[in-house]
Protein backbone atom coordinates (compact mmCIF):
# COMPACT_ATOMS: atom_id res chain seq x y z
CA UNK A 1 0.00 0.00 0.00
CA UNK A 2 1.17 3.54 -0.84
CA UNK A 3 2.42 5.32 2.57
CA UNK A 4 1.85 9.21 2.22
CA UNK A 5 4.03 11.46 4.63
CA UNK A 6 2.43 14.67 5.49
CA UNK A 7 5.02 17.51 7.04
CA UNK A 8 3.58 20.42 8.78
CA UNK A 9 7.09 21.85 8.57
CA UNK A 10 7.49 21.34 12.61
CA UNK A 11 11.16 21.85 13.50
CA UNK A 12 10.89 18.80 15.17
CA UNK A 13 9.98 16.61 12.11
CA UNK A 14 13.50 16.43 11.03
CA UNK A 15 15.03 15.69 14.21
CA UNK A 16 13.33 13.47 15.73
CA UNK A 17 12.46 11.60 12.52
CA UNK A 18 8.60 11.77 12.02
CA UNK A 19 5.79 13.14 10.08
CA UNK A 20 2.88 15.32 11.25
CA UNK A 21 0.60 12.71 9.63
CA UNK A 22 0.85 9.53 7.57
CA UNK A 23 -1.72 8.15 5.32
CA UNK A 24 -1.50 4.32 4.67
CA UNK A 25 -4.53 3.13 2.51
CA UNK A 26 -8.11 5.28 4.07
CA UNK A 27 -6.37 5.17 7.48
CA UNK A 28 -4.62 8.58 8.02
CA UNK A 29 -2.53 8.79 11.31
CA UNK A 30 -1.67 12.45 12.76
CA UNK A 31 0.91 12.54 15.27
CA UNK A 32 0.77 13.75 18.41
CA UNK A 33 0.52 17.45 17.83
CA UNK A 34 0.89 20.80 20.19
CA UNK A 35 0.35 24.12 20.16
CA UNK A 36 3.14 25.27 18.03
CA UNK A 37 2.74 29.06 16.59
CA UNK A 38 3.89 30.62 13.24
CA UNK A 39 7.05 31.65 13.07
CA UNK A 40 8.01 30.64 16.92
CA UNK A 41 5.37 32.42 18.50
CA UNK A 42 4.25 32.22 22.01
CA UNK A 43 1.44 29.30 22.21
CA UNK A 44 -2.29 30.49 23.89
CA UNK A 45 -1.48 30.40 27.76
CA UNK A 46 -4.47 28.29 28.25
CA UNK A 47 -5.91 25.17 27.58
CA UNK A 48 -8.78 26.09 25.56
CA UNK A 49 -6.33 28.03 23.50
CA UNK A 50 -4.13 25.61 23.03
CA UNK A 51 -6.31 22.62 22.10
CA UNK A 52 -8.18 25.31 19.44
CA UNK A 53 -4.40 25.43 17.90
CA UNK A 54 -3.92 21.83 18.19
CA UNK A 55 -6.85 21.27 15.96
CA UNK A 56 -6.04 23.91 13.68
CA UNK A 57 -3.22 21.80 13.17
CA UNK A 58 -4.62 19.04 12.86
CA UNK A 59 -6.97 20.23 10.25
CA UNK A 60 -4.89 21.16 8.10
CA UNK A 61 -2.57 17.76 8.25
CA UNK A 62 -6.00 16.08 7.61
CA UNK A 63 -7.10 18.17 4.63
CA UNK A 64 -3.49 17.48 2.55
CA UNK A 65 -4.25 13.97 3.54
CA UNK A 66 -7.69 14.19 1.64
CA UNK A 67 -9.37 14.03 4.98
CA UNK A 68 -11.48 16.54 7.41
CA UNK A 69 -12.82 16.27 10.79
CA UNK A 70 -15.74 14.54 9.84
CA UNK A 71 -13.32 11.52 9.31
CA UNK A 72 -12.08 11.44 12.44
CA UNK A 73 -12.35 7.95 14.29
CA UNK A 74 -10.73 9.05 17.59
CA UNK A 75 -8.35 11.29 19.23
CA UNK A 76 -5.87 11.51 21.91
CA UNK A 77 -5.05 14.34 24.53
CA UNK A 78 -2.16 14.07 26.76
CA UNK A 79 -2.95 17.29 29.32
CA UNK A 80 -0.15 18.37 32.19
CA UNK A 81 -3.20 18.53 35.10
CA UNK A 82 -6.52 17.17 35.31
CA UNK A 83 -7.71 20.74 36.17
CA UNK A 84 -7.83 21.16 32.23
CA UNK A 85 -10.42 18.83 31.28
CA UNK A 86 -13.49 21.68 31.05
CA UNK A 87 -11.44 23.92 29.12
CA UNK A 88 -9.94 21.13 26.68
CA UNK A 89 -13.77 19.18 26.64
CA UNK A 90 -15.04 23.33 25.28
CA UNK A 91 -12.76 22.93 22.50
CA UNK A 92 -12.58 19.39 21.56
CA UNK A 93 -16.54 19.81 21.54
CA UNK A 94 -16.50 22.52 19.52
CA UNK A 95 -15.20 20.53 16.67
CA UNK A 96 -16.30 17.34 17.74
CA UNK A 97 -19.35 17.35 19.21
CA UNK A 98 -21.59 16.03 16.01
CA UNK A 99 -19.13 13.80 14.84
CA UNK A 100 -18.25 11.98 18.33
CA UNK A 101 -15.16 9.93 17.71
CA UNK A 102 -13.47 7.62 20.55
CA UNK A 103 -11.30 9.85 22.71
CA UNK A 104 -9.01 9.99 25.76
CA UNK A 105 -7.77 12.63 27.89
CA UNK A 106 -4.57 11.47 29.53
CA UNK A 107 -2.93 13.04 32.26
CA UNK A 108 0.92 13.25 32.28
CA UNK A 109 4.12 15.13 34.29
CA UNK A 110 4.94 17.30 31.62
CA UNK A 111 4.78 17.99 27.72
CA UNK A 112 8.59 18.58 26.01
CA UNK A 113 8.10 22.36 26.11
CA UNK A 114 7.38 24.05 29.54
CA UNK A 115 4.91 26.24 27.98
CA UNK A 116 2.66 23.58 26.50
CA UNK A 117 -0.45 22.41 28.52
CA UNK A 118 -2.16 20.35 25.68
CA UNK A 119 -0.97 18.06 22.70
CA UNK A 120 -3.76 16.07 20.74
CA UNK A 121 -3.56 13.16 17.97
CA UNK A 122 -6.13 11.79 15.42
CA UNK A 123 -6.89 8.90 13.61
CA UNK A 124 -9.53 8.94 10.84
CA UNK A 125 -10.22 6.98 7.63
CA UNK A 126 -10.78 9.03 4.65
CA UNK A 127 -13.47 8.68 2.45
CA UNK A 128 -12.34 6.79 -0.99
Amino acid sequence: MERQLISSASPYEPVAGFSRAVRVGRHVYVAGTAPIMPEGGEPPGDAYGQTRRCLEIIGEALEQAGASFEDVVRTRAYATSPDLFDDFARAHGEVFAEIRPASAFVVVTALADPRWVVELEADAVAPE
